[in-house]
């Protein structure tokens, strides 16, 4: 039965987090981000947001990684007045790696299947 509360949670933080994102957020530095998961630990009291950006340049990871570590408290009081809970999660984010991983196995594929 938790595990089930943990999961809708989670699919709740991530849609009211890409609509805060997309919504209230204005700072210009988290543009473009999309929110890919989220994990919430079984005592409801942090959520670790992944996201992914389309850019590969470190300087435009480095400079979303900061605004969203700014936004970090306008987020969580948005999503506190946003869910029904007791108390909001403490929000962490972290880039999701998993886009860059796909991308680079499609490349040497292709690369095997070119020398072939």
């Amino acid at each position: 039965m938790a595990q089930y509360r943990v999961g809708r949670l989670e699919q709740e933080i991530q849609k009211e987090v890409t609509d805060i994102l997309l919504k209230r957020v204005r700072d210009p530095r988290v543009q473009g981000v999309t929110v890919t998961g989220v994990e919430v630990t079984g005592d409801l009291q942090q959520a670790k947001v992944y996201y992914s950006i389309l850019s590969d340049k470190a300087s435009d990871n480095e400079k979303t990684a900061k605004g969203l570590e700014k936004a970090t408290g306008l987020i969580r009081k948005e999503l506190g007045a946003r869910l029904s809970i007791f108390k909001t999660p403490e929000l962490s984010f972290e880039q999701d790696q998993s886009v860059q991983y796909g991308d680079k196995i499609d490349r040497l594929i292709n690369e095997l299947k070119s020398k072939e």
